[in-house]
């Protein structure tokens, strides 16, 4: 079993309230796209509140939704992401979330078992946002390898 686990934040900025007709369709795929993490080789954890997604979780402003999860590692993260049905929900996040210039997505490693909180993910994207990519905090673009 390995020693780290990927932890991953992602944040969106929401065009229309979560209740509103423009973000039907987001919701409505919140479940399926939750299931097909859970069930997608490499997953570990993800961030959800009693209703069994994250939704309600608002650290960032009433605005701005919240994924955060666990995965074995950057590749079945990658995976995911870029090659599962998910990809379907990323060609239509201009449908309901603003364009951001700033980053608003960010990886880094946790030991196996660590549950990250919404504070760490916080302080990670703002390192990551002051700092660029670095072991700390960095992107699927520049990724770091996990601790030896």
């Amino acid at each position: 079993m390995p020693a780290y686990h990927l932890a991953q934040l992602n944040i969106a900025w929401m065009k229309a309230p979560l209740e509103s007709p423009e973000m039907a369709d987001f919701v409505a795929n919140l479940e399926r796209i939750n299931a097909l993490a859970e069930g997608s080789p490499g997953y570990v954890w993800r961030l959800q509140d009693e209703a069994g997604d994250a939704t309600a979780i608002r650290p960032f402003g009433d605005e701005v939704l919240v994924n955060m999860s666990v995965w074995e590692d950057v590749q079945s993260l990658s995976d995911y992401v870029y090659k599962s049905a998910h990809t379907e929900m990323l060609k239509r996040r201009r449908e309901w979330f603003e364009r951001v210039e700033q980053a608003h997505q960010v990886l880094w490693w946790v030991p196996a078992g660590h549950r990250p909180s919404v504070t760490e993910a916080a302080e990670r994207l703002a390192h990551l946002r002051e700092h660029g990519a670095t072991a700390q905090a960095f992107t699927f673009r520049h990724a770091f390898a996990a601790p030896a």
